[in-house]
Parts: structure tokens; sequence; C-alpha cells
């Protein structure tokens, strides 16, 4: 029992700590191959143009800038991923491990809300006002996102220190976890050369995060309603959660 004890942990230690080193290669090598195709097509800043103009969008400093957002958010993805798999499989983890979820959602959401896009409010151009008038469906939806991991931060962090215990507590981080999952069938990157490869990431991630989603529901609601058991459908979250953060990390345009 020992012996098995000791492989899990270590088996563990080597899951949380290849997306670090995964994480680090592929930032160096896009960053180096953004580079390179800067020199070769005189990209400068001063051609930017406006969000899905045409200057931005598929620009080497655009798609750089969005490759790190995803694979950002990728790597606490599969951070939270793994410990909701040691918790499904049952493994004795530190009690704490349960807030890792929401710490990594509060990170995700904190960063999309305040980086989501170079142009938006705060750190862009565009006013509070403008940011969130509707005129740019993108910028709308990332916000979304960043609204729906720091709502779902805090719900849960409420949930799993035992503060409230309602299921419909749950229903930030399934229901916004849903209609995030569906958004993305419909996300577009404006006029983006790449556009087809991006449509291709975005149909994969939605229909992971909906069955996330669904398996959430699942865990939260319907342990009466199903002969599959809680357990698996917990197993089944982890590992559509891991899914999504690892292809989170694979996101290029």
């Amino acid at each position: 029992m020992a012996i098995t004890m000791k492989w899990c942990v270590s088996w563990l230690s080597v899951l949380l700590l290849v997306p670090f080193l995964w994480f680090s290669n592929l930032t160096a090598q896009v960053s180096s191959e953004h580079h390179q195709a800067s020199l070769a097509t005189g990209i400068t800043q001063g051609s930017l143009g406006e969000h899905g103009g045409g200057g931005w969008e598929g620009s080497a400093q655009g798609v750089a800038y969005s490759e790190f957002n995803h694979r950002f958010a990728g790597l606490f993805v599969l951070l939270f991923g793994l410990a909701e798999l040691g918790h499904a499989l049952r493994y004795p983890l530190p009690s704490w491990t349960r807030l890792v979820l929401p710490g990594a959602f509060g990170v995700i959401g904190a960063y999309l809300l305040v980086w989501s896009d170079h142009e938006a409010w705060p750190i862009g151009s565009l006013t509070l006002e403008q940011t969130f008038s509707g005129q740019d469906s993108e910028i709308i939806q990332h916000k979304f996102y960043g609204i729906f991991a720091a709502t779902a931060a805090a719900s849960e962090t409420l949930r799993r220190i035992g503060w409230v215990r309602h299921p419909a507590w749950a229903s930030p981080l399934v229901i916004g976890g849903l209609i995030g999952g569906l958004l993305l069938f419909w996300h577009s990157h404006g006029n983006h050369p790449a556009h087809q490869t991006i449509e291709l990431h975005h149909a994969l991630l939605g229909s992971l995060g909906v069955g996330a989603a669904l398996s959430s529901a699942m865990v939260s609601w319907g342990s009466g309603a199903s002969s599959f058991p809680v357990k698996k459908w917990d197993l089944a979250w982890a590992v559509f959660v891991i899914l999504i953060g690892v292809q989170l990390l694979l996101y290029f345009e």
C-alpha cells in the first residue's frame, strides 16, 4: 500500500511539473517564430489597425498576443484539472487542493477582464462603455469568459469551504460553462487569415466545454437521476477539463 501511494504521489508530481516545462518551451518557440516572421514581413507597430480590420488580426504581434492568452489560461485549466482528477481517483490529497479550481478560475478571470484584448478597457484605447457596448462581439465574448471565471471562482470557493450547500450554488460553474462552451461555436477572430484553423480549435474546445459542463451538472445535480456512479461523473469532469487545458496549450493561429 505504501509503495502504491508513493507511486501515485510521484506520478501526480510529474504531471504537475510537465505543464510548466511544456508551457515554457511553447512560449519560447512561438516567440522565436513570430520574431522571424516580423523580420521577414516588415510588420511594425505603426501598421497596426483596428481589431478585426486586418492590421492587428493576423499580424505577428496579434497572433503572439492571442496565443499567449490561450496558453496562459490553458496552464491554469490543466492544473486544476489535475487536482480534480486526483480527487476523482480518491487520492489522499491535502484538503487545500480542493481550492485549486476556484484559485485557478480567479487568476483566469482577473487576467481576461484586464488583458483579454489589447485595445479594450482597461488597457486599451476603448472606454468602459465602448468595450461593453456590443459593437465588437469578440471582445464581449472574451469579457464574458472573464466574468464567468470570476463568478465560478467565488461560488466554488464558498461551496468548497462549506459556507453554502444548496445545489443552486453550482449554477455559475455549470450554466456558465455550458454557455461558454456553446459560444465557442460562434466565436470569431474577425478578419483573420487563419480563421479556418481558429474555428477548428474553437469547435473542439466548445465540444469539450459542453462535455465538461454536462459532467459537472451530473456531479452536482444528477446523482439521483442517473445510474452512472457519481465517482465516474467526477472522473469524466476531470478528464474533460484536462483535455480543455491541453487543447488551450496547443492552440495556435
